[in-house]
């Protein structure tokens, strides 16, 4: 009975819908975005996971009691586990620290066992993500690692499903493909499919800001790496499987541009996308609006946005990458988050009670909170106080919050100089600016962090 529902189960994977983009500007060409977040394990991926797991078994690589090994900077491991799963198997996933919380406990809640380790380090670096998987493999018995980026069965997927799927739905008219590379499975799947079947459909690279691959495509040469936000496409070198042989045109997006487009596909076209997502469909975009003739193009829905909504659908998350800012003041309001003018600030009532302020900070991962007395500040209640409060009398949640709270404030002008802050952090409170134009916001030593990043980057 179990195999019949993990056969069931697999069997879903594929076969997923095409969506015409009808409210973002397409140029004279039509976009059609393939809805791969409609995978059982909400990714393209998936795809890639069946098949590696089951050549692995086809080849008497893997069988009972074996523990499967991977380096994934996005949803490889999360189609790998989905399968691992339904068939018995251990898997070991090594992950960079910068993918999103929602993508690791999905993965711990499949029962994979997670290794996070450095996004900082290139190849030959002990916590290079690949490197780090290589080892854990020769260390454990009975593993094997499956090796997304030399896998043959990576690109076969891709060949013998996405692309067939693609050319029977476009009715056998179609005239480009958007690809992201992250294994280079996809590009390379869908451009030997092509070139059999329809060899004039332009295969086109969506490349973040950052990767090496689109200045590989128009130099001819390796550049160095940089960093960006985008997870599970971009890379710092050339994968071993991938095929560009076809790819002409090439698109570098910059991570503002890739997130605010996954933001402009949910707003106005309903569709709750990733962050690669975000990528190809702006080098889509690019591409449609360049051309002068009607073109028919296809690009991927790579995974859903509900692994990223504590990222790029979160505004202050945006605002802290320096993605999402209100306008500049040149004063201390630059450096607030929340500012209290937006409706941003998370504060408390001084009449209400303890246990609603705890909930507060907790649904908001705030600290601290301003409280507020018909817009005034009257004090502000941290942890501490509540510890405080707490640690002599099981019933302090039932008090009210101005009984606890602190009524001496650390109050700045929204004119003092960053430097003038430093202080009050060491003295372990958090700033509150607030002066004849009434109350702006806390600031806390995060924030002052956020802000030198920024500066940091714009020079």
């Amino acid at each position: 009975m179990a195999a019949k529902r993990t056969q069931q189960l697999l069997s879903l994977i594929g076969n997923t819908p095409l969506l015409r983009i009808s409210s973002l500007d397409t140029g004279c060409c039509e976009l059609l975005v393939k809805l791969e977040s409609q995978n059982p394990g909400g990714s393209i991926k998936d795809r890639i996971g069946r098949s590696m797991i089951e050549a692995a078994e086809r080849a008497g690589h893997v069988g009972p009691g074996s523990t499967l090994v991977e380096a994934t900077a996005g949803n490889t491991g999360l189609g790998l586990a989905l399968v691992a799963a339904q068939k018995g198997y251990r898997l070991i996933l090594v992950i960079p620290d910068k993918m999103s919380q929602e993508k690791v406990f999905h993965l711990k809640a499949l029962g994979a066992t997670v290794v996070m380790t450095r996004s900082d380090v290139g190849r030959g670096h002990p916590q290079y993500y690949q490197d780090l998987a290589e080892k854990i493999t020769r260390e454990t018995p009975c593993a094997f690692y499956l090796n997304q980026f030399s896998n043959p069965a990576n690109p076969h997927a891709h060949e013998t499903t996405t692309a067939p799927e693609i050319w029977e739905q476009t009715d056998n008219r179609l005239d480009a493909v958007v690809c992201g590379v992250g294994s280079g499975g996809t590009i390379t799947g869908i451009s030997r499919y092509f070139a059999r079947v329809a060899p004039h459909v332009e295969i086109v690279l969506a490349d973040p800001q950052g990767s090496v691959l689109a200045e590989y495509i128009q130099t001819g040469k390796v550049g160095e790496a940089g960093s960006w936000l985008v997870e599970g496409i971009g890379e710092d070198f050339i994968p071993p499987l991938v095929d560009l042989s076809r790819v002409r045109c090439a698109y570098t997006i910059p991570d503002a541009e890739s997130l605010v487009t996954a933001r402009d596909l949910l707003r106005l076209e309903g569709v709750l996308a990733g962050s690669s997502s975000g990528t190809l469909v702006a080098a889509a975009l690019r591409y449609c609006r360049e051309q002068t003739t009607p073109q028919r193009v296809v690009t991927f829905v790579c995974d859903s946005g509900n692994k990223y909504l504590s990222k790029m659908f979160n505004d202050y998350w945006m605002a802290d990458q320096g993605l999402r800012r209100g306008p500049a003041f040149g004063d201390l309001r630059d450096v607030i988050v929340r500012r209290f003018a937006d409706g941003g600030v998370v504060s408390i009532g001084p009449d209400e009670p303890l246990n609603i302020a705890y909930s507060r900070m907790r649904l908001y991962d705030v600290s601290q909170l301003p409280v507020l007395e018909n817009a005034r500040v009257v004090g502000i209640l941290d942890e501490s106080d509540l510890l405080l409060a707490a640690a002599g009398d099981p019933r302090a949640f039932g008090r009210a919050v101005r009984k606890v709270m602190t009524t001496r404030l650390e109050t700045v002008s929204r004119h003092a100089p960053v430097e003038e802050l430093l202080a009050i952090f060491d003295a372990g409170k958090v700033v509150i600016v607030l002066d004849e134009e009434g109350f702006h916001g806390l600031i806390t030593r995060v924030d002052v962090l956020n802000h030198l990043r920024r500066q940091n980057k714009a020079a």
